[in-house]
């Protein structure tokens, strides 16, 4: 009922919105759709450079008529193309044959002439570091309206018209979001296009574009205020209606659905730090006289209000969606998602028992202490024990080993290294430290099916006979943090969730294996510690995914032998992968950004410490 309450009292409001944002749409006229202006596949690569903008320098050429009217017509652009394309092999070819007939310096004529030939076409594009951060910006505006898309198109069409009806309050606010999204992506890639092109010097901005984007604002200050109402009725469905249940598990399985539900809720938070981001960039590049400053200067100030309430409430949302993915995946354990409770970290141990090693999940929340195996049966995990933090103690031992004291039990583990280990030490104090110091709550123990912190007796206090015994399966979902913890033997917390918000990118790169010899050109996007591989921006199932938690990334090595600029390779044991970006920006950003989760925050803070 509160729910319901809570969208008729913003329902005004909305429609107000939704009215405004069609208005501009209907006078908006810029690029006619979402198409791709990207047709360079088809040019042969140049040396130590290829292009994967939007479009080359002629193919973005706009003609006078639309320079005047602001209009483009994207069937004459691509007919000029293929014309320019035709030219140039045209032109290429006669060189080819001029360079062969010419005797025996023709290797070295040939290799001088492609060399300047290179040069001329690399000084056509756009270096400007500006230039870069728009595209970016672009590149990622186009995987955020595919995420919008999955939650209020997708999954809407999944639901039941009373489902529908119920969630009013989220399609209704993501409809409007997306109205507007599309109008600003139309924009972006008519900015884009004339920097690239003949546009004249005042295009080679985006501070206008992003300012004019500001009238967006209000919605998303809606969609934070409602969101949190959003996510329990969400869950309330999930945990009360077995038939929602169903609906919501089988979606999540669809391959349009690529990363968990509750994380596309929380898309448009992340995007506004992104939108931050970048004007930041832009404003520490620009001098103080240049004339794109001042815009985005104004961007930045109407989008800071509304930042700094997304960063004062996003920990405690991005906490309440892990608990709820965990809850999923954790059998034993009914009442996870308790207010106040706040996970730390989730990671693999070495548990020494007498028969060996055995890898354990570890769970420290701030009040207590889990540890899990997988369950081969159904891929969910089984909770063995806990241990309540106000009766934790450690003590460090031998190697990369560590003992667990809680009541009457010691639990000793192994961390895979010494940093790992130091890590555990020092959160499992802090967090027992801080238990101790807040009011007791007793904790309700029923939802651990009454058991001790012990692995032996489990059959008999009854530890998961419920869940077995339903014959209820969960789908797998392996792409997960938690599974690929489990299966890369890492560690993740709760800040590297809060650092992952601010680090996603999309855009082209060209994939090498280790033993391949070619370059495969595909649309890459990351987010939540992995990428995801597609053919272009426009498909809307992503043809493979490499989830990085384990991963290093840097250079490639001298004895990689890669004769190629802005190379960077990505390593877990015996899988290498090489990734080959456009220009020394774009590479640096790929590392930032793949170096967010390859290297955790928490081990990047003991390194300085």
């Amino acid at each position: 009922m509160k729910f319901i309450t809570f969208f008729h009292q913003h329902r005004t409001c909305s429609f107000k919105w939704i009215f405004q944002v069609q208005s501009f749409s209907n006078t908006y006229h810029g690029i006619n759709g979402n198409v791709s202006l990207d047709r360079r596949g088809e040019v042969p690569p140049f040396a130590n450079r290829y292009d994967l903008s939007l479009g080359s320098d002629k193919s973005s050429s706009l003609s006078r008529s639309e320079r005047d009217t602001g209009s483009y017509d994207i069937h004459q652009a691509e007919a000029r193309v293929k014309i320019d394309e035709e030219n140039a092999n045209y032109v290429n070819a006669n060189n080819n044959s001029r360079q062969t007939n010419g005797g025996g310096s023709s290797g070295s004529n040939s290799a001088t002439l492609e060399s300047q030939d290179g040069e001329a076409r690399r000084k056509r594009w756009p270096t400007d570091r500006a230039y870069f951060l728009a595209k970016e910006l672009l590149m990622t505006e186009r995987t955020y309206k595919r995420d919008l898309d999955v939650i209020n198109t997708w999954f809407r069409e999944e639901l039941s018209p009373d489902d529908v009806e119920a969630l009013q309050p989220l399609f209704q606010l993501l409809e409007a979001i997306i109205q507007h999204h599309g109008v600003f992506l139309r924009d972006l890639e008519h900015r884009l296009v004339l920097w690239e092109g003949r546009g004249t010097h005042d295009t080679h901005r985006i501070g206008d574009v992003m300012l004019k984007n500001m009238v967006v604002l209000p919605l998303y200050e809606e969609y934070l205020e409602a969101h949190r109402d959003i996510l329990h009725h969400l869950v309330d469905s999930f945990d009360q209606d077995e038939r929602f249940q169903q609906i919501y598990r089988d979606f999540e399985q669809q391959k349009v659905c690529y990363v968990p539900m509750g994380y596309l809720l929380l898309k448009p938070f992340h995007r506004l730090l992104h939108y931050q981001l970048i004007l930041d960039r832009l404003l520490d590049h620009y001098s103080e006289d240049h004339f794109d400053r001042t815009d985005c200067h104004g961007a930045l100030m109407m989008l800071g209000r509304t930042t700094d309430t997304v960063n004062s409430l996003l920990p405690e949302s991005e906490n309440y969606v892990l608990l709820c993915e965990l809850q999923r995946d954790l059998m034993g354990f009914d009442q996870l998602v308790q207010p106040g409770r706040r996970l730390v970290r989730q990671g693999c141990l070495l548990k020494h028992s007498k028969r060996g090693l055995q890898q354990r999940m570890f769970f420290l929340f701030s009040d207590v202490l889990l540890y899990a195996s997988k369950s081969p049966v159904n891929q969910t995990f089984k909770v063995l024990g806990h241990v309540p933090l106000r009766s934790l103690l450690t003590e460090n031992a031998e190697h990369n080993a560590f003992v667990i004291f809680g009541g009457q039990r010691a639990i000793t583990v192994s961390a895979g290294t010494t940093a790992e280990k130091t890590l555990w030490l020092a959160e499992l104090a802090k967090a027992s430290q801080d238990a101790k110091a807040r009011p007791h709550v007793q904790l309700a123990m029923g939802s651990l099916k009454n058991c001790s912190s012990s692995e032996e007796g489990l059959e008999t206090c009854g530890l998961n006979a419920g869940a077995i015994a339903s014959g209820k399966t969960p789908p797998s979902r392996s792409n997960t943090s938690l599974h690929v913890c489990w299966h890369r033997g890492a560690t993740v917390g709760l800040q590297d969730h809060l650092v992952a918000a601010n680090n996603h990118l999309s855009g082209f790169l060209l994939r090498k294996f280790k033993n391949s010899s070619g370059w495969q050109k595909l649309w890459v996007v990351f987010t939540s510690f992995c990428l995801y591989f597609y053919k272009s921006y426009q498909d809307e199932f992503a043809l493979a995914s490499l989830p990085l938690l384990g991963y290093t990334v840097g250079p490639p090595g001298i004895q990689d032998a890669l004769q190629k600029d802005f190379v960077f390779k990505l390593s877990f044991k015996n899988h290498v992968y090489f990734f080959r970006a456009e220009s020394e920006h774009t590479y640096n950003r790929w590392l930032e950004v793949l170096r967010s989760t390859t290297q955790t925050q928490d081990f990047k803070n003991l390194s300085n410490n």
